[in-house]
């Protein structure tokens, strides 16, 4: 069975693999991760940085493959949640709006704390035209930190709107 983790010298090659990235040619990023990868087969948090080095490259359908690849590997913890998020965001671009909301579902269930997860579940929401959903999934995370804001003595009349409009705006 592979390795799940990241050493700590692989951790400082990924670090140097973010540090080094040129978004505007993600060309030598790509060869970067795919060279670790080759040194570390099925490592499942290498094959998730190969597929979001293609995903910021714009190249969705690759970066879906290796995101599905590093899944079955087994990815866990927060590698776990970005790669839920990146595949959930990947699977809207390419509109297949019914599976992002799965892999979104799932990651929220979990990693039900995670802003991020709710914030590309909501995107995802809004794309399949669910806006009272994406609403409720959005200002869910603003109540959750009213306390940074000047929401405070809104945040839980906005709480309960965001539960009204996730429970489908019932009449009662």
């Amino acid at each position: 069975m592979p390795e799940t983790q990241l050493t700590p010298e692989l951790e400082a090659k990924v670090q140097l693999g973010y540090e080094r990235r040129d978004r505007a040619d993600m060309a030598p990023t790509i060869a970067y991760f795919q060279d670790l990868l080759a040194q570390h087969p099925d490592h499942p948090v290498l094959v998730y940085e190969v597929g979001g080095a293609y995903d910021t490259a714009g190249e969705e359908a690759t970066a879906a493959l290796y995101y599905e690849r590093a899944l079955a590997l087994g990815l866990e913890g927060d590698a776990l949640r970005r790669c839920l998020c990146q595949y959930g965001s990947t699977l809207r671009w390419l509109g297949r709006l019914d599976e992002s909301i799965a892999v979104l579902e799932r990651a929220r269930a979990d990693f039900p704390e995670s802003d991020s997860v709710r914030v590309f579940l909501a995107l995802t929401l809004n794309e399949a035209g669910r806006g009272d959903a994406a609403m409720a999934e959005l200002l869910k995370v603003v109540v959750g930190h009213g306390e940074h804001t000047d929401l405070g003595r809104w945040a839980t009349g906005l709480g309960g709107l965001a539960q009204w409009l996730a429970d489908g705006r019932p009449e009662d």
